[in-house]
């Protein structure tokens, strides 16, 4: 009888103090991508403009930064792979393609995926062109 207060009184205590209740391990503890050791993935400086209207075949350019390297960056239009050439400019990359000469009168999306050293740091990113004749 005794021996059963004495254990029910240590629950009991057990049990109010939060870091004992609440911290299951490293369960849910862990950094997530706003801290320093993530670099998200990014692309900027879009050309051409998001809803611009272009021609077939047109180049567009991007810069990707925080990307784990030219092997790591994809683009793509109506889920096909286009081909481009990445250029490193020191703090990010230059990344150069074509629309595909045989999409006329459409919009499309350029797709691109940029990814980083984490998974949490990656980046699934696109802009909007119309393609006219």
């Amino acid at each position: 009888m005794q021996t059963s207060k004495i254990l029910a009184a240590l629950l009991a205590l057990g049990f109010n103090y939060p870091s004992w209740s609440q911290s299951t391990g490293h369960i849910g503890h862990g950094g997530n991508a706003s801290e320093s050791g993530c670099i998200r993935a990014k692309v900027s400086r879009i050309k051409p403009e998001h809803l611009s209207t272009v021609t077939p075949g047109t180049e567009f350019s991007f810069a990707a930064s925080g990307s784990n390297g030219p092997g790591h960056i994809h683009v793509s239009i109506k889920q096909q792979p286009i081909p481009i050439t990445v250029e490193d400019k020191d703090t990010f990359y230059l990344v150069k393609g074509k629309l595909p000469a045989d999409i006329k009168n459409a919009t499309v999306r350029v797709s691109v995926t940029l990814k980083a050293k984490f998974e949490k740091c990656s980046a699934e990113e696109g802009w909007l062109l119309k393609v006219s004749e």
